[in-house]
């Protein structure tokens, strides 16, 4: 009878420690069924591609579509950081 409530004990003691069953992994943005390997396909597929449209993300798969997808949102916003950082240097070239 000790040993049920030692081990009772120590299940509820360790169960918050374990953290919500339920919490739900990302990736990129993108909610992931299981452990985000159909979203880490997708991104690598669409790197190792040089995928710049969106469009090019139309397989079978939802997960892997949407990590091609962040691939490509990714590389817009580089883009579009890259293109106002040159934008910036000109103006400053421009003032001399």
């Amino acid at each position: 009878m000790i040993r049920i409530l030692v081990a009772a004990g120590a299940l509820t003691l360790a169960g918050p420690l374990a953290g919500p069953a339920n919490a739900q992994e990302t990736f990129h943005g993108y909610d992931c069924t299981d452990d985000c390997s159909g979203h880490e396909a997708g991104y690598d597929w669409a790197a190792r591609n040089d995928i710049t449209d969106e469009r090019d993300c139309d397989g079978d798969s939802r997960s892997f579509n949407e990590g091609c997808q962040a691939y490509v949102e990714e590389q817009s916003d580089d883009a579009g950081r890259n293109s106002q950082s040159d934008d910036e240097n000109n103006s400053e070239d421009s003032d001399e």
